[in-house]
């Protein structure tokens, strides 16, 4: 029944992608397995998360069901066609903008009751439409069963039972899809004769066609949703008579419209959830001993250790030292990259690529370009190979694994207290943890936190002090030959953080943001699923890297012929001198405007070269966490945030990096500190 269709790979375009088909459309909120499923019917990766906020853009793929040819498309989580997020936005423009063949809404099959309103708003949108209750062995475990036929009679909807992750269902769901043929469904909702009432004065001022019904667009405009007004505007519409209506049924209500046909709609749906829905659980014995049962309190039991400040800190300092300082620090960078660095690009490879293109190339000047002390091969391709890659890979091993348990929302609750000093809710530990992978990346996925002050506050601080994972493996490496060095350096990193936080949040105007998350249950982390995810984002970032640093080498090459390198590394040995360093660590400040890996890099050599004290070690380590984004983290900071304020951030962390250190340094050298 299934084949599958030509793969498009994690960074390809719309290019790769046929337009001619016909759309399949996955919708739901997040974390219900949406993903999963996406993978399964497009053969195309989209990152499969254990936390909201991933799927933060569009993810297309081509699959075959049936011997027809799909366009599959998943978009980011919503909980109700009424958006607050900007997520729920770009999925809510797919249901004005688009006409699929079927929307596919994914449901967690234990909070069915919880999800249901949003499966009733797309009926009454009048789209195209199948219910996928996912997650069917969890339901199990909590003793929850689901009539799925009497479900579907009550919905007047094809539903199917799954458990993706298992595969469990998903030939039926091919099946259905299969043989799906649009049916209009009676609308089953009906709300306080004052709302219907105004529902159907508003479909009598609309006249155009939008991609869902009259009757769901006048919910939305009672409920003063912007973007729906921005639509019968376009489509000149009496934005004036509704909004007249608007106000007159607002005025027989004590409670916002929102809240009353969220309510009445809620009502409805704990009608339906009572009578296809049962729950074994509540009549086990309280001696019971199923394994499902203990499972479960084991579980909760583990949830409040991980939420609790008194064991969930030690535990968060533990994943900390065995996942980023052992493996991250202590095996990728030590043992890796010391063999792959000095002995397989040191020894063996790049000795006999200089031999062999300086025989062929007898021009010293092309030399210096590819094999010369900042050549495209002897820098570029090693540092990206030897350096990089392996570093990038192990942080994103560990993080996929974290990511797979579900144990990044338990760490936002744990969190969320200290964050809301610095101006941002608990869900910023998304972005701020996945900028240990990739600042750039990050900062992109601050798009996704609730008000533009966290925003700004978030992307400050990416720029400030979290390093990405290739720098901070590094760090790490050369800072492991003492532990107190270390500590030095995680600390003054740490009050950097949450100092230019605190006062970042009294100087930025707006309220603390709410904080609300999607809680997905604890797992065992999928093996396959770690491997894939790590191997999918070590292309993306490998994929941007490299072409990075073959501009660098080329930028450098140029910049030696000019002089403006020489110049250039004059103008930092200042700074660079100032904190305590030799002159020549302007190189390394210099490689930091190229990438802060690049940076990182450059600390390594020197490192490695006996240039630098102990406490130089230090500083340097300090001064260059703490020093300008990369240009690629820059770029989408001016992107997202806007020059102006890109532009600030940069008038800001440069100076204070440089003072940091000096500070870092003379009170280590005037106390005499031995690391």
């Amino acid at each position: 029944m299934f084949t599958k269709f030509k793969k498009k790979k994690c960074c390809g375009t719309d290019d790769d992608i046929r337009s001619d088909l016909e759309n399949i459309i996955l919708v739901g909120n997040p974390n219900v397995g949406k993903s999963v499923i996406f993978n399964h019917f497009s053969d195309s990766y989209a990152i499969v998360s254990n936390y909201p906020g991933t799927t933060v853009s569009i993810s297309k793929g081509n699959g075959r069901i049936a011997g027809k040819d799909y366009e599959i498309i998943d978009t980011p989580g919503m909980y109700s066609l009424l958006p607050i997020t900007e997520e729920e936005r770009v999925s809510q423009s797919y249901l004005f903008n688009s006409k699929p063949f079927v929307y596919i809404h994914v449901v967690d099959a234990k909070n069915i009751q919880r999800m249901l309103p949003l499966t009733l708003q797309l009926i009454e949108a009048e789209v195209p439409l199948i219910l996928v209750l996912n997650m069917m062995d969890e339901a199990a475990e909590r003793g929850v069963e689901i009539d799925e036929e009497k479900l579907s009679k009550e919905l007047g909807i094809p539903v199917i039972c799954t458990t993706s992750i298992k595969g469990e269902g998903l030939d039926r769901l091919e099946d259905v899809i299969a043989g799906y043929e649009y049916q209009p469904v009676e609308n089953r909702v009906r709300h306080s004769r004052e709302l219907e009432n105004a529902i159907e004065e508003i479909g009598d001022l609309i006249g155009s066609e939008y991609g869902i019904s009259k009757r769901a667009l006048a919910q939305l405009l009672l409920q003063n949703d912007k973007v729906a007004f921005e639509k019968i505007n376009e489509d000149n519409e009496d934005v004036a008579a509704v909004r007249k209506v608007v106000a007159e049924t607002e005025k027989s209500y004590t409670d916002p419209l929102n809240y009353v046909i969220t309510i009445e709609r809620q009502e409805f749906v704990n009608d339906i959830v009572g009578s296809v829905m049962t729950n074994n659980r509540r009549t086990e014995s309280p001696g019971s001993n199923s394994t499902d049962t203990k499972g479960t309190a084991l579980r909760e039991r583990i949830d409040k250790l991980l939420i609790s400040p008194i064991t969930g800190i030690p535990i968060l300092l533990l994943v900390l030292y065995f996942g980023l300082y052992k493996f991250v620090g202590g095996f990728a960078a030590g043992t890796v990259v010391d063999y792959l660095e000095s002995t397989l690009f040191g020894e063996m490879i790049n000795p006999w690529v200089i031999e062999k293109f300086n025989s062929l190339v007898p021009y010293p000047v092309i030399q210096d370009l590819f094999v010369g002390e900042y050549g495209i091969f002897t820098q570029a391709v090693t540092y990206a190979i030897a350096l990089i890659m392996p570093l990038v890979g192990a942080f994103f091993i560990v993080f996929s694994i974290i990511e797979d348990t579900g144990y990044l929302p338990r760490l936002a609750m744990l969190i969320d207290r200290a964050f809301k000093r610095m101006g941002m809710s608990g869900r910023a530990v998304i972005p701020m943890v996945l900028g240990f992978g990739c600042a750039t990346m990050a900062t992109m996925v601050t798009r996704t936190l609730e008000t533009k002050r966290e925003r700004i506050i978030a992307s400050m601080l990416l720029s400030l002090a979290i390093p990405c994972s290739a720098q901070l493996g590094v760090i790490l490496g050369i800072l492991s030959f003492s532990s107190k060095a270390l500590l030095i350096w995680a600390f003054v990193i740490g009050i950097e953080l949450l100092v230019i936080g605190f006062l970042s949040s009294k100087v930025l105007p707006g309220a603390s943001p709410s904080f609300f998350m999607e809680m997905p249950p604890l797992r065992l982390p999928k093996a396959s699923n770690v491997l894939i995810k790590t191997y999918s984002r070590m292309q993306w970032y490998f994929l941007e890297v490299l072409p990075l640093f073959v501009v660098a080498s080329v930028l450098i090459w140029i910049g030696r012929l000019t002089g403006l390198f020489e110049m250039a590394v004059r103008l930092f040995s200042y700074p660079s001198q100032w904190i305590g360093l030799p002159a020549e660590g302007g190189v390394m400040f210099l490689y930091g405007f190229f990438r802060r890996d690049f940076g990182a890099a450059g600390l390594f050599d020197m490192y490695n070269a006996g240039m630098l004290t102990d406490i130089n070690l230090v500083v340097a380590a300090i001064t260059l966490t703490l020093f300008m984004p990369c240009i690629a983290q820059f770029m989408v900071t001016v992107k997202e945030r806007g020059a102006k304020i890109a532009f600030a951030m940069a008038a800001f962390i440069f100076p204070s990096a440089f003072a940091v250190g000096y500070i870092v340094n003379y009170v280590l050298t005037t106390f005499g500190v031995v690391l």
